[in-house]
Parts: C-alpha cells; structure tokens; sequence
C-alpha cells in the first residue's frame, strides 16, 4: 500500500475537528476513509508519477465544477472512469484552504451517497 502516514494523519484530524464518526479502510492502493460505510476520500500515490494524491468522491452533480480546480483529474481505476469521483493531485490540496475544500465537498455528498455492496 502506497500512502503518506502524515496526508493519512492530517485527513483524521481533519474529520474529527468536525465531529465527523469514520472509520479507514485499505483497499484501492490506498488508505480510504468511510463514513456511513460509504467511501469518502483517500490517499494513495500515483503508481506513474508516485506524487500522492486524493481520491474524493463528489458525486456526478459536483465533478465538471471540481475539475475546473487546480490538480484536479477524473478518477480513473482499473482502466475505466469512475463518476462521481476524483483524483486531486498536491498542487490541488497543499494549501489548507484547498484541503478543507475537498473534505467538505466530500462530506457534502456524503449523505447522498450510495453504499458499496460488501
């Protein structure tokens, strides 16, 4: 599994200042965070430029808007795209302005969500 323990780490601050209930999971080589049992956001490292990125699901309303912001790119897994869902690379979140963007544009979605089938 590829990640950055600090990026993990401040994602987890992040949810708690809000009082956010998560749990972390590794899968999609990488660490995601749940809420509701419903993927929220993760960190992996771009297997090609090993730069670390974000994986933020938006759902399909938001993702034309979040893709006019700087690092942000369709999130294409196993070869195909994935509506509803992208990557952000640091250029996108570096700034703590640009990461709490992200994390609430997430947690705005959230609810809306669907479940993944176990």
């Amino acid at each position: 599994m590829a990640y950055d323990e600090y990026l993990v780490e401040r994602l987890a601050e992040s949810l708690k200042r809000r009082g956010v209930v998560f749990s972390n999971k590794k899968m999609m080589g990488g660490m995601l965070f749940l809420v509701d049992d419903k993927m929220l956001i993760g960190l992996n490292k771009d297997k090609a430029t090993q730069k670390d990125r974000m994986m933020v699901r938006v759902g399909e309303n938001l993702q034309e808007m979040c893709m006019k912001r700087a690092g942000c790119n369709p999130m294409e897994f196993t070869g195909r795209s994935m509506r509803g869902f992208v990557y952000v690379d640091p250029e996108g979140f570096d700034m703590d302005e640009d990461w709490e963007f992200w994390v609430e544009k997430a947690l705005e979605y959230n609810p809306e969500a669907k479940r993944s089938k176990k």
